[in-house]
């Protein structure tokens, strides 16, 4: 998969993209992530990217120009364009999996006060918003996205079956997972998962995923 993503704060995705199951998808091959800053398209001394808003209010907003350059230079046939914003629909395991089928992701960042409008009517193909809760630009969103589509990509886990029964994965929270020791300070690991019968302890994982699933998340029911 290749992910281009366009953002005035290149140097925060150097870190994140450099580390752990990224890290080593990109070097085998199975991601190929590009950071784009957007300064580069704006031909002005200045590199002007923002202007204040016709009819007034605080805040400034990205402009179109340096934008629909950018866009226009990285999109290719089969690129899908996705703002960033707080108006976008969210993001979740669902969309995650949708957007690891295909087979390359243009992720525009906002910032400031957002988009000029024709930014979105002329270019975005999808919006997408990661939660309830201002962040200062969208590069954080762009790295949680980055993150959570890697995960799915076929080979990148090395066994494709890890990604299917984490939280979210079925709709649920994941079940209460325990490892050795057996006992620890007097807290034992229930007996089922100690009885080696797989038919019983999958369904002890489903009981506990939906239960714990009705206690913290019941939206998710």
């Amino acid at each position: 998969m290749k992910i281009d993503v366009l953002t005035l704060f290149p140097a925060m995705f150097a870190g994140p993209l450099d580390e752990s199951i990224i890290k080593r998808a990109r070097e085998s091959g199975l991601l190929d992530v590009r950071i784009h800053n957007l300064r580069d398209y704006a031909h002005d001394r200045h590199k002007t990217v923002d202007d204040r808003p016709f009819g007034g209010g605080p805040g400034m907003l990205l402009k179109p120009e340096p934008i629909f350059e950018a866009v226009e230079a990285l999109r290719g046939e089969k690129t899908r364009v996705i703002l960033l914003c707080p108006s976008g629909r969210p993001f979740n395991q669902a969309v995650a999996r949708e957007l690891a089928l295909l087979d390359d992701l243009l992720l525009v960042t906002g910032h400031y006060e957002g988009f000029d409008e024709r930014i979105r009517e002329q270019l975005a193909d999808d919006e997408l918003s990661i939660g309830d809760y201002v962040l200062t630009n969208g590069a954080l969103p762009a790295m949680v996205i980055v993150d959570a589509v890697t995960r799915l990509l076929p080979g990148v886990l090395g066994d494709d079956e890890s990604s299917k029964d984490e939280s979210f994965s079925r709709g649920l929270l994941e079940y209460p997972q325990y490892t050795r020791p057996a006992e620890f300070r007097d807290m034992k690991v229930p007996d089922m998962l100690l009885s080696g019968n797989h038919a019983e302890i999958a369904r002890w994982r489903s009981e506990h995923a939906r239960l714990r699933t009705q206690e913290r998340r019941p939206d998710l029911l």
